[in-house]
């Protein structure tokens, strides 16, 4: 047995008669006091000590989108006499980009040859600088809201080519300095992915597309072009259509960076929908990067989300679980880029005056208050998608 120890330093320390203290044993002990002593210091390092916080959930719609590396999300505007409705989207919680909902197309910004009346779209111009937010401009070439002296023109091409040089050089031109991206052709297709009859499709056939987005890029260089149509997420030949654009445009060197999907989807069998619904987030995930596979951005420019009316909170949970689908798909795909609500209020909504008995498409109400459901479902949507 080793002798026991003489030179205990604990002197405070009771030790039972029973223990006796060979080396070995007060080399146990000696541990665990060190052990004791350090642990208490912690401890009380750590009452001192203060807790870093964990970075604040986004609360608001463009909170969470910056929170994940997108580039806007805005909803489509028309100024009015209307405080709260402007407290909505100016609320920079949730929105840092405008559409001008009518007030740039040909038919109000040259209603008679040469004779441009821009008043209406200086004042979107305007608030984007006062309030530093973005403009998806809408847009420079579309079939429809053509004043009759394009629509009906009995143009030689070149004399065409030149009647577009001229209104796109004037509009996109005045507020290259502003319109961070421009619709730049709307809606050229049909609904079987054919071109329209349009005066530009009938005077320059397929070629009007890339002369549309040269003659945008030279008059504002710095402004993202994007091609923009509707039922391009549910539609397969519309969709095809679509990407024989883009990789036309492509060909003839045009510089197109992206694709609009305007997204105006049912959420139930509808009138209108032909009885068709939204497609699922998978669904949408897939058409989404079946166009960035093209070398293209994407986003939803014209988001909104019909239903038969009246509205009824189970009807609402479903348009919630729609309004999930399209954010979150767009977060599971790298280059979609940004999202538009096509108006923040059913009190404004172009749907029931399009197509009555439907309407409640919107993530406000009549009354400008948030539907609670749909609004908490699309920044869902935001925070997880894309997320494992």
């Amino acid at each position: 047995m080793e002798e026991a120890r003489k030179d205990f330093p604990y002197k405070d320390v009771a030790i039972h008669p029973a223990l006796l203290l060979t080396n070995t044993t007060a080399q146990h002990i000696d541990f665990i006091m060190l052990l004791t002593n350090s642990v208490l210091a912690a401890l009380a390092m750590a009452g001192n000590a203060v807790a870093t916080p964990h970075a604040p959930k986004p609360k608001g719609l463009w909170e969470a989108m910056q929170s994940r590396g997108r580039d806007w999300i805005g909803t489509a505007v028309t100024f009015r006499n209307d405080t709260v409705e402007a407290s909505i989207y100016g609320n920079k919680a949730d929105f840092n980009s405008i559409t001008p909902e009518n007030d740039m197309k040909w038919g109000l910004t040259e209603p008679q040859q040469n004779n441009f009346t821009l008043a209406g779209a200086d004042k979107y111009a305007d608030y984007a600088r006062k309030h530093g937010v973005q403009i998806h401009c809408h847009n420079l070439v579309w079939h429809s809201q053509l004043p009759d002296w394009v629509a009906n023109g009995n143009f030689t091409k070149a004399e065409l080519t030149a009647v577009m040089k001229n209104h796109i050089d004037t509009l996109a031109g005045r507020y290259k300095d502003v319109c961070t991206r421009w619709d730049v052709v709307n809606e050229a297709l049909e609904e079987n992915g054919t071109y329209r009859n349009s005066v530009f499709y009938r005077v320059l056939g397929e070629d009007f597309l890339p002369i549309a987005f040269k003659l945008a890029h030279a008059a504002s260089p710095k402004s993202k072009l994007f091609y923009n149509d509707y039922s391009l997420e549910g539609s397969d030949v519309k969709a095809a259509g679509a990407q024989r654009i883009v990789k036309y445009i492509q060909s003839k060197g045009g510089p197109i960076h992206g694709v609009g999907f305007q997204a105006h989807l049912t959420s139930e069998p509808t009138t209108s929908s032909g009885g068709g619904v939204a497609p699922g987030r998978v669904e949408l995930t897939n058409r989404l990067q079946s166009f960035t596979a093209l070398g293209v951005d994407v986003a939803y420019t014209e988001l909104d989300v019909r239903m038969n009316t009246p509205a009824t909170p189970a009807k609402t949970a479903v348009q919630a679980e729609v309004y999930y689908n399209v954010s979150s798909s767009c977060l599971a795909t790298k280059r979609c880029v940004g999202m538009t609500l096509w108006g923040v209020s059913d009190k404004y909504s172009w749907i029931p005056g399009t197509f009555p008995g439907e309407g409640s498409a919107d993530v406000w109400d009549e009354n400008l208050q948030k539907k609670k459901t749909v609004y908490q479902r699309f920044l869902d949507g935001i925070l997880c998608g894309g997320k494992k």
